[in-house]
Order: C-alpha cells, then sequence, then structure tokens
C-alpha cells in the first residue's frame, strides 16, 4: 500500500470556519508534518498527485508521519466577488483554525500534547505553511517551502491594509518580528525554502522572503534548483523526500 502502510481520513465541523473540514493522515509514527494543498485544491490534492508516494521511504521508516488538510482559498483570495477586507477576514479565520484545532488534533493522534508541528506546501500551499510557522513558531517547529510567494501584496491586496492583512502577511510582519516568537525562530525552527528557476517559478519571490529572514538573524536555507527545474508536480515530488532528508527526520 505504501503511506507507511496506514492511511486515515477524519475531519469535524470547524467551529471558526462553521463548515466541516476533513484531515487526512498517512504513516504511522515519526515527525508530525502538515501539508497543505495548492491554489483552491482540496485535503487529498497531494495524494492524487503522488506527493504523498514520493516520502514513502520517511513514512515507511517512521521518520513522518503527513496530514494534509483543506484549502479555503476558493473561500477567500481567489474569490474574486469578495472585497479585500473579507477575504482577510476568512484567511484570519483559516490561521485560526489551523492553530485552534488542526494543531490540538495532531498532538492527540500524535498522543504528545507538547508536540510541534512542521508544515510543508508548494505554490500557495507554500505561502500557507510558512505563515503558519511564522505566526506561531511556539507551536511550530519547521517549514518545507517549495516553488512559493511570501506576499500577498502584489496580487492580492490591492493596496488594502488591516490586521488580519498584517499578521497573515510574511512580508508584512516578519520584519518587525520581536521577542519570544523570533527567538524561536532564531534557535529552535528549521526552514528550508526550496523554487526552481523554470517555466512559471518566481524565484525572486523566495530570494525576498531570505533577505527578510536574513535581516532578523534567522538561519534557513534558500536552495535554488536549475532553470530546468518548472512549477510543476513532478518537481515537489523530487523536492520533498530530499528536503524531508535534510531535516534530519
Amino acid at each position: 500500500m505504501g503511506y507507511g502502510d496506514q492511511r486515515e481520513i477524519a475531519g469535524w465541523h470547524s467551529p471558526i470556519l462553521g463548515q466541516q473540514m476533513p484531515i487526512v493522515s498517512y504513516g504511522h509514527w515519526g515527525h508530525p508534518l502538515l501539508l497543505f494543498p495548492t491554489a483552491a485544491a482540496d485535503f487529498l490534492e497531494n495524494e492524487r498527485f503522488h506527493l504523498i508516494g514520493a516520502a514513502d521511504a520517511a513514512l515507511d521508516a517512521g521518520r513522518v508521519r503527513i496530514f494534509s488538510i483543506n484549502s479555503i482559498n476558493q473561500q477567500a483570495w481567489m474569490d474574486q466577488s469578495l472585497p479585500v477586507p473579507e477575504q482577510a477576514r476568512r484567511q484570519a479565520l483559516y490561521a485560526r483554525y489551523i492553530e485552534e484545532e488542526v494543531v490540538p488534533f495532531i498532538r492527540h493522534v500524535c498522543q504528545s500534547p507538547d508536540l510541534r508541528v512542521a508544515t510543508c506546501g508548494a505554490s500557495f500551499g507554500a505561502f500557507h505553511a510558512a505563515n503558519t510557522l511564522f505566526r506561531r513558531p511556539d507551536l511550530f517547529d519547521a517549514v518545507i517551502a517549495m516553488s512559493g510567494f511570501y506576499d500577498l501584496g502584489p496580487d492580492y491586496l490591492h493596496g488594502y491594509g488591516d490586521d488580519n492583512v498584517y499578521f497573515n502577511n510574511p512580508a508584512s510582519y516578519l520584519p518587525n518580528l520581536e521577542g519570544q516568537p523570533l527567538h524561536l525562530l532564531q534557535t529552535v525552527c528549521k526552514i528550508h525554502i526550496l523554487t526552481g528557476q523554470g517555466a512559471y517559478e518566481v524565484p525572486q519571490a523566495s530570494w525576498r522572503l531570505s533577505e527578510m529572514l536574513h535581516s532578523k538573524g534567522i538561519p534557513h536555507f534558500l536552495d535554488l534548483w536549475g532553470h530546468d527545474v518548472d512549477h510543476d508536480w513532478p518537481w515537489w515530488r523530487k523536492m520533498l523526500p530530499y528536503a524531508i532528508d535534510w531535516m534530519g527526520w
């Protein structure tokens, strides 16, 4: 079967989002890795495009246990009928759902009440994965961000700003980060930023994130792949197991 010989679908009606939110887990043991889908996709997208299968060796060996959740992008940033303040409000609710509902679920499943979780995603999923870690390094301890962007401003905000935008846009809050969150990111978090430089990739987005992290003294690995590396699943299937190995799980 693969998938660490264990695949379980669960879910609940989220009180924060007001809708049913499914979650699937793969594997039986190892570091928990919360995986986000791309763009407007669902919690099984990463399985359908064989990204989970690409991590079979780590799953089988009990090095990681992967959890995959739905995006609500189609109800937020990708719904052009909504005004930006409402898109941002929904993004803020999604972040709360992850922090207040998904993390306790993963901790319960892993039978470890203080467990910190890693995040991962490609494309729009990389934005969510990075934002999730940077917002709450007390709950999360690593990110594998593949082919992502980290600033909502150019394509989504249209000049608008409020607290929901600020606290969910790494390009806004990272430069001003201080105190315990900054200390955790500087000392006990692993950050792996991967991007190709081929078709439809935007390596400049990863460079800019790297510059922000460097300016705050946050260790990270900016991993630029070649000009033949496109913004597409075959490359993400290569990146994920490589990045899991890099993490040392």
